[in-house]
């Protein structure tokens, strides 16, 4: 298995430089994370992500989790590295400082997630999801919960989950039957079966702390009716400690395509002693807070597995000889060329390394979001990063797992029939990646829910935001010569973009399934404007660095330039299927196929 590199030097151009995070260092937790401190987490993060968690990655893969009499035993090292990782401090990156968290930006635990997920993915869904639970309990807990929980959970002493599914339904919650009834002291008795639980159950934390849906007796059907519950493992005795044991147990292991490393678990709850969340039949608005932060993170995972699998490919293409340069040979003293100076291997390169500083980019700008939504003073910034999270959550989510994936079989491509073996690691990475398209909501429910309930949001407020800000970067920028193919490339697709979203405003409400139709193909050129923006501002940033000694601005200047010529054509066919509209998608019978 190839080695990997963290992605430093990137990664502090993208907050040091385009986004000048220490800009906001009036804004309460910033000021803690100067240039020099975002530097050193970010390095030594990475030295734990290269030397402990990627050597894990290929041994979660063959071994997979066990289970026996109920016990779920990770893969080998599993449990050393998360110990290091919690003694390390990494899960509290960002926790709140009252629960025994180092309070830094999102952005900054952002970054170190990248890393952990790139190194070993099935291995950072346990701390992910712990994180997820944690910050729904941090929203709608009480204050006894959170004092009994979040120390514990941003420690990494005890983790967390979230049940959602049972086996008759998925994406329809309003169709689930797992109850609750009431014990008549606070508590309620939580009984039913969850499906795809991951990190269910494992032994790497001392309790695993579950938030349940689950309905109360009596409560309205649908989705208006559903409550959520913390239901732990372990009962907490007197002092917070894990005391009794539940009435909850894992009841199977799904044999899956991907993340062996991660318990992806069936989950039997028999009267299992839980807490209300929030109030009754409010639960799913709690648990939102979950499944955005969880469809940030599966974002992030299109780009982690993407960065792999690129730093796999160009060392395999670097080291490959095969063939002749079709412009002479380049390794005259050896048998053959090394593959990288072939134009389609050039081809298949560049289009990584366009998706993943793009996508590096987009991800942190959107954090930073997060960050300004709930720390922010001023309150028209607050409300301005609050619209762009609502707005971009279904785009990272959807565009980056998309690309992401086509990204990491780009990189098997590369490889040719090495790459579909599994000494050379990224046909691991190609399954892992498939699931990200998959869960915390198929990317087509990302879309649906960009143009059925994002766009039209406080009177399509954010989106004419969105707008308004690119145009005034086009503004600023439009007489720059040495900007001039970026800030045109963004202009044109920003144009055909709002040109889409009439089309939509219009036609979908004629025949809803034109909205339908319509909606990945929207997301796509949605996500392509995102990525134009984020070159055309990284390229601003890199052409006032000319002459600079450091490469990557030379780089940037270049990488931009392909992603103009290379990638922004794309608009023009996902705008002219937008327009088709419905109809020959929709007129065969379904006898007809």
């Amino acid at each position: 298995m190839p080695d990997y590199k963290a992605p430093n030097r990137d990664q502090t151009f993208v907050l040091n430089e385009l986004l000048n995070v220490q800009q906001y260092n009036d804004i309460p937790g910033f000021a803690d994370a100067s240039e020099d401190i975002v530097n050193a987490i970010l390095e030594e993060g990475g030295k734990f992500c290269e030397g402990v968690l990627h050597p894990l990655n290929m041994v979660g893969d063959h071994e997979g989790c066990s289970l026996k009499d109920g016990v779920v035993t990770t893969p080998t090292g599993f449990k050393g590295a998360y110990d290091q990782m919690t003694e390390g401090g990494w899960t509290a990156l960002s926790a709140p400082a009252e629960f025994g968290g180092q309070a830094l930006p999102h952005y900054l635990n952002l970054a170190f997630n990248e890393m952990v997920t790139s190194c070993n993915m099935a291995f950072g869904m346990y701390p992910g999801l712990t994180n997820g639970a944690a910050q729904a309990l941090l929203v709608g807990g009480s204050q006894e919960q959170k004092e009994l929980y979040l120390p514990k959970m941003f420690s990494g002493e005890w983790s967390g989950t979230m049940n959602l599914t049972e086996p008759h339904c998925g994406t329809d919650l309003g169709l689930l039957r797992t109850k609750a009834v009431p014990n008549g002291d606070g508590s309620y008795k939580i009984s039913g079966q969850k499906i795809w639980i991951s990190a269910g159950e494992h032994e790497m934390s001392g309790n695993i702390v579950h938030l349940v849906l689950a309905r109360v007796e009596g409560a309205p059907q649908g989705v208006k009716g559903i409550s959520l519950f913390v239901v732990p493992k372990y009962l907490p005795d007197a002092d917070g400690n894990p005391g009794e044991r539940n009435t909850l147990q894992c009841g199977g292991l799904e044999e899956k395509m991907g993340i062996h490393g991660n318990a992806t678990c069936v989950m039997n709850y028999d009267e299992a002693k839980g807490w209300l969340v929030g109030e009754e039949n409010k639960g799913l608005k709690i648990m939102f807070v979950m499944m955005n932060e969880a469809r940030l993170g599966v974002g992030l995972q299109g780009l982690g597995l993407a960065e792999t699998a690129y730093q796999y490919s160009l060392a395999f293409a670097k080291d490959r000889i095969q063939g002749r340069s079709l412009t002479g040979p380049k390794n005259p003293d050896g048998p053959a060329d090394p593959i990288i100076v072939h134009p389609d291997v050039r081809r298949m390169l560049m289009d990584q390394k366009v998706f993943v500083e793009g996508a590096r980019a987009f991800t942190y700008w959107t954090a930073l979001q997060g960050d300004l939504e709930h720390k922010a003073e001023d309150e028209a910034l607050r409300e301005k990063a609050g619209d762009y999270m609502a707005l971009l959550t279904p785009i990272v989510k959807g565009y980056l797992t998309d690309k992401g994936y086509d990204s990491v079989s780009t990189g098997l491509q590369v490889h040719g029939g090495s790459g579909f073996t599994r000494e050379w690691g990224v046909e691991q990475l190609l399954r892992d990646a498939r699931i990200t398209l998959i869960y915390e909501g198929t990317n087509g429910v990302q879309a649906l829910d960009l143009v059925g309930r994002k766009l039209a949001m406080a009177g399509m407020r954010p989106i004419n935001t969105f707008f308004g800000e690119l145009d005034e970067f086009i503004a600023e920028n439009q007489g720059d010569a040495d900007l001039k193919i970026y800030v045109d490339g963004l202009a044109d697709v920003k144009a055909k973009l709002q040109t889409a979203t009439n089309w939509l405003v219009e036609k979908g409400l004629e025949n809803f399934d034109n909205a339908g139709a319509a909606s990945t193909d929207y997301m796509h050129l949605f996500g392509l404007t995102c990525f134009a923006y984020m070159w055309a501002k990284m390229a601003k940033v890199a052409a006032a660095k000319k002459g600079d000694s450091d490469p990557i601005y030379a780089t940037k200047l270049v990488t931009a330039k392909y992603f103009v010529e290379r990638w922004l054509p794309q608009a023009d066919a996902h705008l002219a299927r937008i327009e088709t509209g419905a109809e020959t998608m929709m007129t065969l019978e379904a006898e007809a196929f």
